[in-house]
């Protein structure tokens, strides 16, 4: 039974940290590009300044070092639990994109789609009540 608890209290410390990483990142990764001068909407940035672009911009590195955080974590929470279990658990980010978005990029978000992110916040309330794991882990010689 400890096992278990700490089973729990690693996943759930890994998808924490997976919902705050991954929006974080992608919203700093957008925040960071926009503001690349790309001139008109019909002409494309040429592909050498958006490189020279990304690697002067620090908003675009913090992005990039969290979705490494957020890559790593989910790394290490599909090594202890079911990937059925973690990706339900791991849409809550979707209320954490809504957030940051609104905070960082100015971003409007509709009652509709705070309905949208309360009734999947309701399912994957549902998925975490479940066990991370349901499959026994094997070890095999190679």
């Amino acid at each position: 039974m400890d096992s278990h608890k700490h089973l729990q209290f690693k996943t759930f410390a890994m998808i924490l940290i997976m919902i705050i990483a991954g929006p974080l990142g992608n919203v700093l990764l957008g925040k960071g590009m926009r503001g690349l001068d790309t001139g008109s909407v019909r002409s494309a940035p040429n592909p050498l300044s958006v490189v020279a672009h990304v690697f002067v911009t620090p908003t675009i590195w913090l992005g990039i070092a969290s979705l490494l955080a957020f890559f790593v974590a989910d790394l290490l929470v599909l090594s202890w639990a079911d990937y059925s279990f973690v990706q339900p658990a791991s849409a809550m980010a979707y209320g954490v994109v809504a957030f940051l978005s609104m905070l960082l990029l100015g971003e409007t978000v509709t009652p509709l789609r705070w309905l949208g992110i309360v009734i999947i916040c309701l399912g994957v309330f549902i998925v975490g009540r479940t066990h991370p794991r349901t499959t026994q882990h094997h070890w095999h010689d190679q």
